[in-house]
């Protein structure tokens, strides 16, 4: 099983696939979708939707997850990223992925066993746990690996759940 996680965003928006393998998670490919910082948003939201349709006809994942929307003090910047997340739910609900969002706090607890791990903690656990050379780098697809993880380890246990 291939999961395709996101971290949303208009400028940069972070995707990681991993794959279910038999020696733990397993690293499909991972990367950033860019958008240009001149053009106007509905432009962008429509590159962003075209890139992420592109990723996920090359790679065929079965299931996606997006990061929940989480601000404390700029309105503005999680209106962009809310706008993002949209359309990211709207590629993968259309290629008839099944879905699963998840708070930080989830993810940093599912991939580094603290809900409140810094960016460094998260960012070695990801590569630790897909037995990666070096960090995965943008930040972005770190964190969209760190989703595909988390979302990979909740189907698990609602399998073993029942």
């Amino acid at each position: 099983m291939i999961v395709l996680g996101i971290d949303p965003g208009t400028a940069t928006t972070g995707y990681g696939l991993v794959r279910d393998a038999e020696n733990g998670p397993e690293v499909v490919a991972y990367g950033a979708l860019l958008t240009p910082a001149g053009a106007p948003m509905p432009e962008r939201l429509v590159l962003l939707y075209q890139q992420l349709q592109a990723v996920i006809a090359q790679h065929r994942p079965v299931t996606g997850a997006v990061e929940k929307l989480f601000f404390q003090k700029n309105v503005s910047t999680a209106m962009t990223v809310g706008q993002a997340r949209g359309v990211a739910l709207l590629a993968m609900a259309q290629a008839g992925l099944t879905i699963g969002e998840y708070t930080p706090r989830d993810v940093k607890q599912a991939v580094a066993g603290y809900g409140a791990a810094d960016k460094r903690q998260m960012q070695g656990m990801v590569q630790a746990v897909l037995n990666l050379a070096e960090l995965p780098r943008p930040d972005d697809a770190a964190d969209a690996l760190a989703v595909a993880i988390c979302h990979l380890h909740s189907a698990r246990l609602k399998a073993l759940i029942g």
